[in-house]
C-alpha cells in the first residue's frame, strides 16, 4: 500500500484535509499549511491566525506572565480563536482547572473582584457571553450624575476602597489583538488612544505609543503586576502583535476563501491597502477620494454573474450575494448618538445609509477614522426602560446577559434640543471615559474580520451567534431583508 508523509496536524480538521489531500480526495491548497498559519476550527470552518514574520514564537513576551496572577497577553487572546477568546474555552478551561487558570483571576475574571475562584455561578458572565469585569471611575468632571437600577452582582457602581472614587462596573469582550496595524481606536471605548490614529504620516508612531500604553496598562491591571514591564519587554508585545492578522480561511461549504479569484485569508488581509480615513463616510479621505460604499470587495469574483463560480457555485454565490447585501442593502438610520446628532451630516432626523456607511474601511468593516456610536445595543428591551420602540424591538433578538443597568441624569437630549434626558444603560461607554453627555453610550465599531472564531458579538457579548447580529440589525434600522436575504449576510460575515 502506498504510503504518504504528512505535514505536522494543527487540529482535527485540518489534519482529515491534509490526509485526504495526500490520498488525491480534495484539492487542499498548499497554504493551508503555512508554517507561519495558526489554524482553528469553528462552526463555520477554519480560522487562520497569520504571522507575518514567522511562525509564533511562545518564547514572546505576549506569551509570559509578566503580572502577579499567573495572567499573560495570552490568557485572553488565543491564535486558534481569533485572537481573542471564546466562552467554550472558557468553560472547559474552568472544569479542568476548577476555576484555578489565571484567566478566572478575581480582579476582573469574576462578575464582582470578591467572588471566590471556586464559585461558579459567580463567573457566569464570563462562561456564559466571554465578558471581562472593567471597572472604570467615573470621572470627577462628569457633566451628568449616574445610579444603579439593576445591580445583579452587587458590585455595579462602587467607592473604590483604595482610590475612594466612584467607579462603574462594565461588562466587556476582549477586542482581538490581530490586524491591529487598521485600528483608528483602541479599546472600545478609546481610553488607550493615546496618540491619535488620523494620519498617515504619524499613524506607524502613534499606533506603536497606543499599544505600548495598552500593553503597559493590561500588565498593571489585568495582570496586577507590582512593577512595570520594561521597555524592551513592551516592545516585544507590540512587535508580536503588529505581526498578525487573522481571518477565516476555509468554509465547510464553499471551501478555501482565497480560491476561485477569491481574496479570503489572513494572507490577504495582511495586504490590504489601509490608511487613516481611507474611504470615510464623511469625506475626509486624504486623498479626495469620494466614499464609495461597496467597502466590501473580497468575493466580488464569486458573484453568478462572474462566470467564476465554478467548484461550490452555490455556496459561493451566497458568499458573494452576502456581501453585495452588506454593500448596498438600504438602511433607515435613526436616533443614532455619534450619526443623528453629528454636526458634519447637519443632524439629520433620519437618514439613509448601508452597513458600509458605519464599516467603511475596505475589506476590513471598522471605520477608518475613530466614530464611536450608540446603535441600542446597551439599551435594554424593556418597554419601562427603553422609549425607542424600535430600538427595544432590535435588542429583543439578542441573547442579553444579565447586566447592571444604570441611570444616567442630567444630560441634554441630543435630538429634541433645550430637553432634558434621562436613560437607562448596561454601559455608559465612551462617557465613563471623557464625562461628555455627548459620548453616552457610544463604542467603537471593532473590526470585522475572523467573526466565526469568536462569538458572542457586540461589546458586552449580547448576540450569541452571527444570525442575532443580523436580526438585531435587520429590526434596529428597518432593513426589511428575507430569510434568505438574512442567510447570505451570515454566510459573508462568516467568511470574513
Amino acid at each position: 500500500m502506498k504510503t504518504h508523509a504528512l505535514p505536522p496536524l494543527r487540529g482535527t480538521l485540518l489534519g482529515l484535509l491534509a490526509a485526504f489531500s495526500a490520498a488525491g480526495l480534495v484539492r487542499a491548497d498548499p497554504s493551508l499549511f503555512d508554517p507561519r498559519l495558526t489554524i482553528g476550527i469553528d462552526a463555520s470552518g477554519l480560522m487562520g491566525t497569520y504571522k507575518v514574520g514567522g511562525p509564533i514564537d511562545k518564547r514572546n513576551e505576549f506569551f509570559q506572565s509578566l503580572g502577579t496572577n499567573g495572567r499573560s497577553c495570552s490568557t485572553c487572546h488565543n491564535a486558534d480563536q481569533a485572537m481573542s477568546f471564546t466562552p467554550a474555552h472558557a468553560r472547559r478551561l474552568y472544569d479542568k482547572t476548577r476555576g484555578a487558570d489565571p484567566l478566572f483571576a478575581s480582579v476582573d475574571g469574576a462578575n464582582c473582584s470578591s467572588v471566590d475562584a471556586k464559585n461558579r455561578a459567580g463567573h457566569s458572565l464570563l462562561l456564559n457571553n466571554g465578558l471581562i469585569r472593567i471597572p472604570t471611575p467615573v470621572p470627577a468632571n462628569a457633566q451628568y450624575s449616574i445610579s444603579v437600577v439593576h445591580d445583579p452582582y452587587g458590585c455595579a457602581l462602587q467607592v473604590d476602597p483604595k482610590t475612594q472614587v466612584l467607579t462603574a462596573s462594565v461588562y466587556r469582550r476582549p477586542l482581538p489583538t490581530a490586524s491591529l496595524s487598521f485600528l483608528s481606536a483602541v479599546m472600545f471605548d478609546g481610553r488607550e488612544t493615546i496618540a491619535p490614529l488620523t494620519s498617515a504620516a504619524t499613524l506607524d508612531a502613534n499606533l506603536r505609543a497606543d499599544l505600548v500604553h495598552q500593553a503597559l496598562d493590561a500588565t498593571l491591571n489585568h495582570a496586577q503586576a507590582a512593577a512595570a514591564p520594561t521597555d524592551a519587554q513592551l516592545d516585544s508585545i507590540v512587535d508580536f502583535e503588529l505581526d498578525i492578522y487573522s481571518g477565516q480561511i476555509w468554509d465547510y461549504r464553499a471551501g478555501l476563501l482565497s480560491g476561485g479569484g477569491a481574496k479570503g485569508g489572513p494572507i490577504n488581509l495582511s495586504d490590504q491597502l489601509y490608511y487613516p480615513a481611507i474611504n470615510d463616510t464623511l469625506g475626509a479621505d486624504p486623498n479626495g477620494i469620494a466614499f464609495n460604499p461597496v467597502s466590501m470587495t473580497v468575493y466580488s469574483a464569486w458573484e453568478k454573474s462572474s462566470g467564476k463560480v465554478r467548484d461550490y457555485p452555490d455556496a459561493r454565490a451566497d458568499i458573494a450575494a452576502g456581501e453585495k447585501l452588506f454593500n448596498s442593502a438600504p438602511m433607515t438610520i435613526g436616533n443614532v448618538r455619534g450619526l443623528n446628532d453629528n454636526a458634519a451630516l447637519n443632524k439629520p432626523t433620519v437618514f439613509a445609509g448601508t452597513c458600509a456607511t458605519c464599516h467603511d474601511t475596505p475589506n476590513i468593516g471598522h471605520h477608518s477614522l475613530p466614530l464611536p456610536l450608540d446603535i441600542g445595543v446597551a439599551h435594554s428591551s424593556d418597554p419601562g426602560l427603553e422609549p425607542d420602540p424600535i430600538i427595544a424591538a432590535a435588542v429583543k433578538e439578542l441573547s442579553e446577559p444579565d447586566l447592571p443597568v444604570f441611570l444616567v441624569s442630567g444630560c441634554p437630549n441630543p435630538f429634541n434640543a433645550g430637553q432634558a434626558e434621562s436613560f437607562y444603560t448596561t454601559d455608559p461607554g465612551k462617557a465613563l471615559i471623557s464625562g461628555n453627555c455627548a459620548d453616552f453610550n457610544r463604542v467603537k465599531g471593532p473590526i470585522l474580520r475572523g467573526l466565526a472564531a469568536r462569538a458572542p458579538y457586540f461589546h458586552n457579548g449580547a448576540a450569541a451567534n452571527l444570525h442575532e447580529v443580523v436580526n438585531f440589525y435587520n429590526l434596529r434600522f428597518q432593513m426589511a431583508l428575507t430569510e434568505a436575504q438574512k442567510s447570505d449576510l451570515v454566510a459573508f460575515l462568516n467568511s470574513l
